[in-house]
């Protein structure tokens, strides 16, 4: 969803008539805090794209006339355009199921305190959020570090695993964010067994904000899981055993998954989807890092400061029809031995 700020009708024309004329040389090439809307219903477009070379190390340096935007395959005219690190409203989103629990919560909280206090800005905002069977909000918004400290010391492991619902607490949070930049990262190291928004509402959330989506996850075998179809029950031959005193077999809970022993459970996999966390990152801009062990959260959380720091601001306007269509966005770079991330498109509305 295009967030819009309107501005007044006179500063409006002049803005859009000095982006005609002048290519917005100067005052483009200052960061805004959102989006604008211009005269005419024209719309400001957000982009943040991280650029790298073919050995995974980030590109700085570059200028607006590096990079090409197209919006459904028709280039655009790129009136803004920043290099500089800019504030960032970031949330942090944490996995404390059972799973968590001894050596894996402790380097967690290590990890993101170093994250908190050596890696990231003073000036930039956070939330923190942790979640087992549900998502709990830790700490609002803030830059005070020793709250942001304190949270996480309050983080204790147990329960299941409601990370899709997490996720669909913590984007909008970060939406609202008040700097330019509004990122949410996920660490955990299980697949969800608990929630009940579903993958495809979620990834639908995150295409409609501006908000880049970041996963850790914490995959010790390595491996990507994804969900096989559960093959058909053989018949029972007869006769049917008969059920224990009281009438019926225990029941499995409410809303949640079948726990082993139940009759026709499958085991549950709790290792890493990371395929599903793919999903949610990869259409935002963001990424999914893999790691083997909680004691690899200090690099992977470095190098997401780092990328953070390292981004490219891109703003065009678009006066498309606001039909709540999905428009297409695809950012590159005149070198082609560099690759660019960045969200894959907005819906129109």
């Amino acid at each position: 969803m295009l967030v819009a700020h309107r501005v007044p009708a006179v500063g409006a024309i002049l803005l859009a008539a000095a982006a005609a004329l002048h290519g917005a040389q100067d005052a483009g090439d200052q960061p805004s805090s959102g989006s604008f809307q211009f005269s005419g219903g024209i719309e400001l477009v957000n982009v943040t794209a991280t650029v790298s070379d073919r050995d995974g190390r980030f590109v700085s340096g570059l200028t607006r006339d590096d990079f090409i935007v197209y919006e459904d395959d028709r280039p655009q005219t790129i009136t803004h355009f920043n290099a500089e690190r800019v504030p960032v409203s970031l949330g942090i989103v944490v996995d404390t199921s059972g799973s968590m629990a001894g050596e894996k919560i402790r380097a967690a909280r290590g990890a993101l305190g170093r994250f908190l206090t050596d890696l990231l800005n003073p000036s930039d905002e956070l939330f923190l959020y942790q979640f087992s069977d549900r998502p709990v909000l830790m700490q609002a918004w803030t830059s005070d570090r020793l709250r942001l400290s304190r949270a996480l010391g309050r983080m204790e492991a147990n329960g299941g695993t409601a990370m899709y619902d997490a996720a669909a607490e913590a984007v909008p949070m970060a939406a609202g964010g008040s700097h330019r930049k509004k990122a949410i990262v996920i660490i955990s190291d299980g697949n969800d067994t608990s929630s009940r928004t579903r993958v495809d509402e979620l990834k639908q959330r995150v295409r409609e904000s501006e908000v880049l989506v970041y996963a850790i996850g914490i995959d010790a075998d390595g491996g990507i899981r994804s969900r096989q179809p559960m093959p058909r029950p053989r018949p029972i031959p007869m006769p049917v055993p008969m059920p224990p005193r009281g009438g019926r077999w225990p029941q499995p809970p409410i809303g949640g998954p079948v726990p082993n022993g139940f009759p026709g459970a499958a085991p549950i996999d709790e290792r890493v989807n990371v395929l599903a966390l793919r999903e949610l990152t990869d259409d935002s801009g963001g990424r999914t890092e893999i790691i083997r062990t909680a004691h690899d959260l200090d690099p992977a959380t470095a190098s997401i400061a780092d990328e953070l720091s390292r981004q490219y601001y891109l703003g065009y306007p678009t006066g498309g029809v606001r039909d709540g269509r999905w428009r297409q966005i695809r950012v590159e770079v005149k070198n082609g031995r560099y690759r660019v991330r960045a969200r894959r498109g907005y819906f129109a509305t």
